[in-house]
């Protein structure tokens, strides 16, 4: 669902970081569609700004496309420098071909096994949409920033063990 949605159109609701100076995040995010996935991080990173993470702690990776999202969120939660949590930003645009299901199902399957493993909370911060514009619409534009609500989403699960 939408931030405009999800909030009535209120402010979204960032939650408090516990231990924010030892609280860390990785984000990966698909070169394939950039113009959306910017803006898309643009809106994870301002929501890390507002809950008072340093740029420090917050580790960004950039991978080809949403099916590589997956391997490297799996080498990341596998680091050895502990992360709080991992966001996979990424944008599949529904083609004429069934590619964009096969993409769609791998990135998503791929991510739901990694957060099975239940070690690093991996985010599903990738927009799975029929058009251009349907993607900019949810990357800050009428139906709000996903990526800032994988954010929030990061932050509540980063510190779903330390609660």
């Amino acid at each position: 669902m939408s931030t405009i949605l999800n909030t009535q159109g209120n402010e979204l609701e960032i939650p408090e970081i516990k231990d924010k100076e030892n609280f860390r995040i990785a984000i990966v995010t698909a070169d394939w569609n950039r113009q959306v996935n910017e803006l898309l991080l643009a809106g994870a990173l301002d929501v890390f700004e507002k809950a008072g993470l340093r740029p420090d702690q917050v580790d960004r990776f950039s991978v080809p496309g949403a099916v590589e999202l997956v391997y490297a969120s799996a080498r990341i939660i596998k680091n050895p420098k502990p992360y709080n949590a991992v966001i996979a930003i990424g944008t599949v645009i529904r083609g004429d071909t069934p590619h964009f299901d096969y993409v769609c199902s791998q990135a998503a399957d791929g991510i739901c096994r990694l957060n099975c493993l239940g070690e690093t909370p991996v985010i599903f911060g990738v927009l799975t949409v029929d058009n251009l514009q349907q993607a900019l619409d949810r990357a800050g534009g009428k139906l709000g920033n996903k990526g800032a609500e994988a954010a929030v989403a990061a932050i509540t699960m980063g510190g779903f063990l330390r609660m």
